[in-house]
């Protein structure tokens, strides 16, 4: 296979996210495939130091701040990036937070941020720069599931929810763009301590078992997302759309490790 099918040189990518943990590794990533890419999370000074790693990369960028919870900034960051580069050909949605407790304890509030972040922050990006991807007859959008989208979590059920309700809203968005040029695809990172997860599994029992239940004995780093996001958004991801790609060190294969 030429590795010409991976070369991302004159696409622009938008990473939701992109500042901070995986999806900081996938904006860098992607750049160093080639792409132009815009790094967007709510913090403005995150923005403006992701964006110089990129330009340091020989890449173009742009410093503007997002939220995902709110519709109308992040059709600011689609508008600002149509105005700058003229098109937009790739989406990662990588904006997310989690939040543990007890599921019969759950307050609904916490609950509603969790949805609302992580799917409903995910379908907004969808929407807005799918639709033009969709008019420019191109685009490759990738989500962000999670184990959780296969397998339960001990008190995370908001985060678990919402991560198999992104794992479902790509295979269903993937269906309904599949002849219009625009593949969807998600990655279901297995475990990588990051700002977000660090407290949970850095030297605790629930870290002691996720080790103990995924087959290459360690976590992830967070650059080793970066290949597979690069393969959902170039080329030779072609005739792949509505695939949940589990990045896991084999945890979701394993039965018994030992």
């Amino acid at each position: 296979m030429s590795q010409s099918l991976f070369d991302l040189s004159g696409r622009v990518a938008v990473v939701t996210g992109g500042t901070t943990g995986l999806g900081h590794a996938i904006a860098l990533g992607l750049a160093g495939a080639g792409a132009d890419v815009v790094p967007s999370s709510r913090r403005l000074e995150q923005v403006e130091k992701t964006a110089a790693e990129i330009e340091g990369l020989g890449r173009r960028s742009l410093r503007v701040s997002s939220d995902v919870l709110n519709r109308a900034s992040v059709q600011a960051l689609h508008d600002a990036v149509i105005a700058e580069f003229g098109k937009v050909d790739i989406l990662v949605n990588a904006a997310g937070v989690t939040h543990k407790s007890a599921t019969l304890e759950e307050d609904e509030e916490n609950w509603s941020r969790v949805i609302e972040t992580n799917l409903t922050g995910t379908l907004r990006a969808c929407q807005i720069f799918g639709a033009t991807m969709v008019r420019a007859g191109y685009g490759r959008i990738v989500n962000i599931a999670s184990l959780t989208s296969f397998v339960g979590f001990y008190q995370v059920a908001a985060y678990a929810a919402s991560k198999a309700a992104v794992a479902s809203l790509t295979q269903t968005l993937a269906v309904e763009l599949a002849r219009t040029g625009v593949n969807v695809n998600a990655l279901a990172p297995g475990v990588f301590p990051t700002p977000l997860n660090a407290s949970l599994i850095q030297g605790t029992p629930r870290g002691e078992e996720i080790l103990m239940r995924t087959p290459m004995g360690r976590f992830g780093e967070a650059r080793e997302l970066a290949g597979a996001a690069i393969f959902l958004a170039s080329e030779a991801a072609s005739f792949v759309t509505g695939e949940v790609l589990a990045v896991d060190g084999g945890y979701l294969a394993s039965g018994v490790n030992r």
